[in-house]
């Protein structure tokens, strides 16, 4: 048995140990895309950064970007790239040692996606994959509406909120994917089965980048 594992190990794919792992995780809401953003975190120890997270960090630090941040959301303006962006580098440049990073949800424009490569190629690194979790509108709606009865969270109770979200979240990445396919970088893996199928199909994608 050992000598069968020690030719599965030979035979298996394995990445670069000096090549940082840089992924970008998309999954429409109630893919349990957080739960496997976890997963991946323990297996690669990379490091995670979501927008929602830096927003919260910048502004309840009432740092330069943060202030920035809330002026432009006072006034009911989106918030420019550049802020996003900003923050984004002050949480990878705060984190040197990084054995590589998931992007969670980001970036959601070409602009965005273009900005992101741009900074990554002056830390002599590149995104290495961007990963889809693909779950049928159907089944996000399924579980969605559940999480909403034991959660009470209103936006998971009205079914034409759910729909009108994942309309927006498909609308919004569907370029992003497009851009990162042209340099034969998106992979898309069905979102569907257990937590513990999905993050095998995840990290078999993985250990062949």
């Amino acid at each position: 048995m050992k000598f069968f594992n020690w030719l599965i190990s030979i035979f298996t794919p394995q990445r670069s140990n000096n090549k940082m792992l840089n992924l970008i995780l998309f999954g429409p809401p109630g893919s349990g895309k957080g739960t496997q953003a976890e997963y991946l975190i323990k297996e690669y120890g990379i490091l995670h950064i979501s927008t929602g997270d830096l927003f919260r960090y910048e502004m309840g630090n009432n740092t330069e970007l943060g202030l920035k941040a809330k002026e432009y959301m006072a006034k009911g303006e989106l918030v420019p790239d550049e802020v996003t962006i900003g923050m984004l580098k002050n949480k990878v440049n705060a984190n040197p040692d990084a054995k590589g990073i998931i992007f969670d949800g980001f970036p959601r424009t070409i602009p965005q996606a273009e900005a992101l490569d741009a900074f990554l190629a002056e830390k002599d690194t590149e995104v290495s994959a961007l990963i889809a979790m693909d779950v049928p509108e159907e089944e996000l709606v399924k579980r969605l509406l559940g999480r909403g009865e034991s959660s009470g969270r209103a936006d998971d109770k009205d079914e034409n909120i759910i729909r009108n979200r994942i309309a927006v979240y498909n609308s919004e990445t569907a370029p992003v994917f497009e851009y990162y396919n042209s340099k034969n970088k998106s992979k898309l893996i069905p979102g569907t089965g257990s937590k513990d199928e999905i993050f095998n199909r995840l990290t078999t994608v993985i250990n062949e980048l």
